[in-house]
């Protein structure tokens, strides 16, 4: 018994940060203003506690994107169509691309702080394997699949947080019109893709 109440209480801790985090992360200018300390104070927990549970700044940042990302990551995995399993991969990778986006927009400064974080290249990163090799697979079930890895980076690339960021905060386009521009990108990569021999 004596075991169980530590986990609990770890468990407890790590839920609390994370909601700290995500409050954190809606109410800020600036990816910047989230600190350790920030998060810690908001969570009513010592620093210790959020070191010990997430490791490092980077740490918490991946943990509070993948509670974020699990919607779309289940509906993709086992969702109906358009973006679960059982859809056409021509009409899987326009829904995913547009899931992407609408996520990219919605936390648009913990996605910018993720991929912005840590001096490794945001291509190794654990979640853009995963949507890259995701987008690979629909890619190579599509007909003449020539060049389906790059093409994956390339359409990637049009999801990416600073591109998001730069086009909607700074250049000031309207979300909609960012959805509309990536749908029409990708039914033209996707037409180039099939008529590749």
């Amino acid at each position: 018994m004596t075991e169980r109440k530590p986990r609990k209480d770890a468990e407890r801790n790590r839920q609390a940060l994370l909601a700290a985090a995500d409050a954190l992360f809606a109410r800020c200018d600036s990816a910047e203003g989230v600190t350790m300390a920030a998060v810690a104070a908001e969570a009513g927990v010592g620093k210790g506690t959020l070191f010990r549970a997430f490791g490092d700044r980077p740490g918490l940042l991946r943990a509070l994107y993948a509670a974020r990302l699990e919607p779309l990551r289940q509906a993709v995995e086992s969702g109906p169509p358009p973006l679960g399993p059982d859809a056409a991969p021509r009409q899987r990778v326009p829904a995913l691309l547009d899931g992407l986006l609408c996520f990219k927009l919605d936390n648009r400064r913990l996605a910018l702080a993720l991929e912005e974080g840590g001096s490794a290249s945001p291509y190794r990163a654990d979640h853009y394997g995963h949507w890259h090799g995701l987008l690979t697979a629909m890619l190579e079930q599509m007909p003449r699949p020539a060049g389906s890895s790059f093409t994956a980076h390339v359409l990637l690339a049009a999801v990416r947080a600073d591109l998001v960021e730069h086009v909607v905060g700074r250049e000031g386009a309207s979300p909609d019109s960012v959805r509309a521009q990536l749908a029409g990108f990708t039914a033209t990569v996707l037409g180039e893709e099939a008529d590749q021999g």
